[in-house]
């Protein structure tokens, strides 16, 4: 029997690395990028044509490599960044493991012009599928100059699994975020076919994060710093308000890397447990300094995964300054010393008397006398009888039941499934009550049914958004004084993809610039509510979730506008609100659920209450 373990070719084994490397364009913008960090550069260029499909080209002013060198770096495992087995544990550099440049030309088409500051030409290579087509020397600037072309061109089937173009721009920009935050001494640029969408320019950390997600930030930004023996920590947290209930302003980076980490994480979340809802996250900018010899980087081929040495001794180490942090900026006041805080003491005049106060106080008052008794007192009477009996008169007025409640709907007893049910007539709204300002009762044949009142206006609102965004007739309540919102780049372009069907609700809104939306006008219903934070609120939910299909983009803004605009819990309804809300409900196809799939609806059947007593 001959041998059957063969050795695979160099592009077929690339092409297995790519698929660990290189998963959709991000990857690529991800791996030139810090190979450009690493080359020294101040100057980094993105720019991206059909969110990467077509191209990418990565331009900075670096090093740069000599000809050879230029030829190497496509080899796989070739890397200047270590020489033996001990430089893995003191990784300093974002790209080591040499499979980068070997994995994204294996299934792309690469050219790449770079140049030394001591050459006098540079060197130009153009590789197809890992083969070098052309290398010859050029003249161009210094530094290194990426251009990939028709990724997965010759894998269709890895192709066919790209995203909409939205989806896999905005994971472009997440890369961006990532290593731009980390590096703000580099003027970092990003260009999406010829719109230039950032442009950073050289700043500290507090300036960098301001130009990415916006200048709003800043006022919700309060410092972190810890100093020990085992790490460094700094950076800046987002005060409890600012909180939101989606990901997107969550980052760690430990030695100017950006990392996830479960645990950390959970440290975060640990230190604003008493501020914050149990469905609110806030954000976090921290940076970790520790002994690169105390980590390990080298555990997944996209580097974004460590393990720490002493992770227990991190993790308290991180809670104690988060929670230092929030106390000083929770308890300790702030000085103002343009108030007047002096005491007014008045001061004796000379031939001043001043008498002790008098109470009047009737001597003959006795509670339990009757107004006839008390005969014509000049105190105001009380009737306390009558006035307890008037008073608990009207808490039951309305409880009398005035008919049978044979002929009224009556849920079935064999099955949890409510299919339609009948408007309620007048005595029945008599006999509806609202229990805790959260749910509505009301007496049925087989027993007790409760509403959830706000679970029931988010179906009622959903539905009628749902409709509005089809039809597109929603109804504008325009602003006596326009508002203009500041947002990052990222938070306008996704602004844009939804704009066409949250413009079918009723917001009017207007792009001045790229980072400033003014709203003209928002939906009628929704006078109650702040347009602009409802509106950074839905960007909040899109910019971290992939939503390819038109109708799945659709029902989460209704459902995100439904759960803003709904009655909240604690809201006291009158008898004609309840009638209404339930009347509706009840006209809606799907009753029985919310939009977010919770129940709204529950029986208290009679056996079960009779058990009780």
């Amino acid at each position: 029997m001959s041998d059957i373990i063969k050795l695979l070719p160099d592009s077929v084994a690339n092409q297995i690395a790519a698929g660990e490397v290189v998963q959709r364009p991000a990857s690529v913008v991800k791996e030139l990028v810090e190979n450009a960090v690493d080359a020294g550069a101040t100057s980094i260029s993105i720019l991206i044509k059909d969110a990467g499909k077509t191209s990418l080209q990565i331009v900075d002013n670096g090093c740069g490599m000599s000809a050879t060198d230029a030829r190497m770096a496509f080899e796989r495992h070739a890397t200047s960044k270590i020489r033996d087995a001990k430089d893995l544990f003191c990784i300093r550099t974002l790209g080591f493991r040499g499979e980068a440049l070997a994995s994204i030309a294996a299934i792309s088409e690469v050219k790449v012009r770079t140049k030394r500051v001591e050459d006098e030409l540079g060197t130009s290579i153009d590789i197809s599928a890992s083969k070098v087509d052309t290398q010859e020397p050029v003249s161009c600037a210094n530094g290194s100059n990426f251009l990939v072309r028709n990724l997965f061109y010759n894998t269709p089937a890895r192709r066919k699994f790209l995203k909409a173009d939205t989806t896999e721009l905005r994971h472009i920009v997440n890369e961006f975020h990532r290593i731009s935050l980390t590096h703000p001494e580099i003027e970092m640029i990003l260009h999406h076919n010829n719109v230039e969408l950032y442009n950073l320019p050289q700043s500290n950390f507090r300036q960098r994060i301001c130009n990415v997600f916006g200048k709003n930030i800043n006022q919700y930004l309060i410092p972190i710093n810890a100093d020990t023996s085992i790490v460094k920590i700094s950076g800046l947290i987002g005060k409890p308000e600012s909180a939101k209930k989606t990901f997107g302003e969550q980052f760690f980076f430990v030695n100017q890397r950006f990392i996830r980490h479960p645990m950390l994480h959970k440290a975060v979340m640990k230190a604003y447990q008493q501020l914050l809802p149990s469905d609110a996250i806030p954000t976090y900018f921290i940076y970790f300094e520790i002994d690169s010899e105390a980590i390990d980087i080298n555990i997944h081929p996209t580097k974004t995964e460590v393990k720490f040495e002493d992770e227990k001794s991190i993790f308290q180490i991180l809670l104690s300054s988060l929670k230092e942090a929030l106390g000083k900026f929770n308890i300790v006041p702030s000085l103002d010393f343009d108030i007047d805080t002096s005491i007014s003491i008045p001061t004796l005049r000379k031939g001043e008397e001043y008498s002790t106060p008098t109470i009047n106080v009737n001597p003959h008052y006795n509670p339990f006398e009757s107004e006839s008794e008390r005969g014509n007192s000049s105190y105001p009477s009380f009737d306390r009888e009558k006035e307890s009996i008037k008073n608990w008169e009207n808490l039951y007025t309305g409880l009398e039941i005035k008919k049978s409640f044979t002929n009224l709907w009556q849920p079935s007893e064999t099955s949890d499934n409510i299919d339609y049910v009948a408007p309620l007539p007048e005595d029945r709204i008599a006999n509806t009550f609202q229990f805790k300002s959260k749910y509505i009762l009301t007496p049925v044949k087989s027993g007790l049914m409760l509403i959830d009142q706000k679970r029931a206006h988010e179906r009622i609102l959903f539905e009628r958004y749902m409709h509005l965004i089809s039809h597109n007739r929603g109804v504008v309540q325009r602003s006596l004084f326009p508002e203009i919102l500041e947002l990052s780049p990222a938070a306008v372009n996704c602004l844009k993809e939804i704009f066409t069907d949250i413009r079918a609700l009723g917001f009017d809104l207007e792009f001045s610039t790229d980072t400033k939306v003014q709203i003209n006008g928002y939906p009628a219903d929704l006078t109650s509510h702040n347009p602009a934070s409802l509106l950074e609120n839905l960007i909040a939910s899109f910019l971290n979730e992939t939503l390819d299909a038109e109708t799945e983009r659709k029902e989460k803004i209704a459902r995100e506008m439904a759960q803003a605009a709904a009655i909240p819990y604690g809201k006291s309804l009158t008898h004609q609100e309840m009638r209404e809300l339930v009347d509706h409900l009840f006209a809606c196809e799907t009753p029985n659920y919310s939009p977010s799939g919770k129940n709204i609806i529950s029986i208290l059947n009679l056996d079960e209450i009779e058990k009780r007593f």
